[in-house]
């Protein structure tokens, strides 16, 4: 099945260059969000420059870049590690889009939603460590990563798979290197918090 999980990895990286956070804000005649507040192009940012509907949908898109390519390559038989490096490729598209310059978001989306397309349980258990860690500490970005660095164990728990939980693995780590700025920011107290 190499010429075909060659393809499937191209289509999932292409996929994930599309910037939904980009497309979104075009259609709503608001700001580039490259050019306004943090200038990420992800949904958080959108949600700051465009408020929650332009950042729900945002979100959305951004988990479906995720979910999709996820999805076809279990539908068309698949294994769950190449399933995951799919996930792996549409997380790429994201992070580093050929179609924007290779500037793109944090990841945490896509990343989401590929979980989800891997196991319910999977993208349940990241979703509800998320909003715990939001309710308790209001940090959206503390959030993401504290449930990032939970994703290895319980993947590997929930899969069963140590392959798979590697590439996963690996995807954790790159969101920490996407999110640098932002640790900065935690540790010294600068970061902002989630308004109620």
């Amino acid at each position: 099945m190499l010429p075909e999980f060659s393809f499937a990895i191209i289509l999932s990286y292409l996929i994930g260059s599309i910037s939904t956070a980009i497309i979104v804000c075009k259609i709503l005649n608001l700001p580039d969000p490259r050019t306004q507040g943090s200038n990420n192009p992800g949904a958080t940012n959108v949600l700051r420059i465009g408020g929650k509907k332009a950042a729900a949908i945002t979100l959305i898109g951004d988990g479906l870049k995720g979910a999709i390519p996820v999805l076809i390559s279990i539908n068309f038989g698949f294994s769950l590690v190449d399933a995951t490096w799919i996930a792996l490729a549409a997380f790429l598209g994201h992070v580093y889009p050929v179609f924007f310059g290779f500037k793109g978001g944090k990841g945490v989306a896509t990343f989401l939603g590929a979980l989800f397309a891997l196991g319910l349980p999977l993208g349940l258990s990241f979703a509800l460590i998320w909003v715990f860690v939001a309710k308790v500490l209001k940090i959206s970005s503390l959030s993401a990563l504290i449930a990032t660095l939970l994703t290895p164990v319980f993947f590997f728990f929930i899969a069963g798979n140590l392959e798979a939980t590697y590439i996963i693995t690996l995807m954790s780590l790159w969101i920490f290197y996407t999110h640098r700025s932002n640790i900065k920011r935690i540790l010294s107290g600068e970061e902002g918090s989630i308004k109620s």
